[in-house]
């Protein structure tokens, strides 16, 4: 069995300024954009976003846990937070932050709760790591990090609140 790949807290902190560099060159130095994290992996890295463009109000978090495709196949989980989006979000540019895009699923969950709440004028999506094997036609506008992986293995995202020393991606086999 290979070794697993990390990613180190320099190499992610490498990735989340070529985020927000990103970010800036399309929406200039202070973006007009309301971030939203998804729960869980998205919310410290939308966070992160958050502080280092300056912005400072718009930052929400939105749970999928009911809008998942497969929610009868998987109960809700134990860490799931409720959504908390404390502005409208009628008529405003929305970025989406998470953690993995891999199937795309995710994604359609978020958006659906999204348009729960309200029309955006705009929706982007910032992704720290882009696994690959898309299900459904999504795609990041700011990604971190490429990387091909199989369905065999899993992308775990450590970002550490209290210390960002101590990020870590890892990729290995997912367990049986």
């Amino acid at each position: 069995m290979p070794a697993p790949l990390t990613f180190d807290a320099p190499e992610i902190h490498s990735a989340i300024e070529r985020i927000t560099t990103a970010i800036r060159e399309r929406h200039g130095e202070k973006p007009p954009l309301a971030l939203i994290g998804i729960a869980n992996g998205g919310s410290e890295l939308a966070r992160r976003l958050h502080a280092a463009l300056g912005i400072t109000e718009r930052l929400g978090e939105i749970d999928i846990s009911f809008y998942r495709d497969d929610i009868g196949r998987n109960p809700i989980p134990k860490e799931s937070r409720p959504t908390i989006i404390p502005f409208d979000v009628h008529g405003k540019d929305i970025l989406l932050v998470d953690d993995v895009l891999h199937s795309g699923r995710t994604l359609n969950a978020a958006l659906n709760e999204l348009f729960d709440h309200g029309r955006p004028a705009s929706v982007e999506l910032a992704i720290l790591v882009d696994r690959g094997g898309r299900k459904l036609p999504f795609a990041a506008n700011y990604t971190g990090i490429t990387v091909e992986t199989t369905g065999a293995q899993k992308v775990t995202v450590d970002l550490a609140p209290e210390d960002p020393t101590q990020d870590r991606i890892t990729i290995a086999p997912a367990k049986a």
